[in-house]
């Protein structure tokens, strides 16, 4: 399922989750195969040019690509690192994930996520209570 960049858009502000992002949820699939049955979640996200996210944790191991552009990520206690096209990052489930933006403010920037995570569990939490993740996130 694609989302309209205006829909992404005013689900991210409301959220206060990430701004001038979409996200396109790819696949889900429960691994029955393995013990505990982890659940798998692929998906999109793409910063417009200047676009970020909030920072926010994940209750899964996360897997990221980058498809185009570039981006910066940093976990707290960590380095800054600037991503460009075919390079990865990864974020453990104890991890803060402080920083994740588009490093250009004249181009976008594609990356595709890789959750492994306890079936059911939301892949994304915030890190204020007050606010909410999109659903794509979850």
């Amino acid at each position: 399922m694609k989302i309209a960049k205006p829909l992404a858009f005013l689900l991210f502000c409301s959220a206060g989750a990430a701004m001038g992002a979409e996200i396109t949820p790819l696949m889900t699939e429960a691994l029955v195969s393995l013990p505990d049955s982890p659940q798998v979640k692929m998906l999109t996200v793409q910063y417009e040019p200047g676009g970020m996210s909030a920072p926010h944790r994940h209750n899964s191991h996360v897997f990221v690509y980058v498809l185009n552009g570039k981006v910066e990520m940093q976990v707290e206690g960590g380095d800054v690192v600037t991503l460009e096209a075919g390079q990865t990052f990864y974020e453990s489930p104890t991890d803060i994930h402080t920083l994740s933006r588009n490093a250009s403010d004249t181009e976008p920037a594609k990356f595709l996520v890789f959750f492994v995570k306890e079936a059911g569990a939301d892949a994304t939490l915030p890190l204020d209570n007050s606010a909410s993740m999109p659903v794509e996130t979850r």
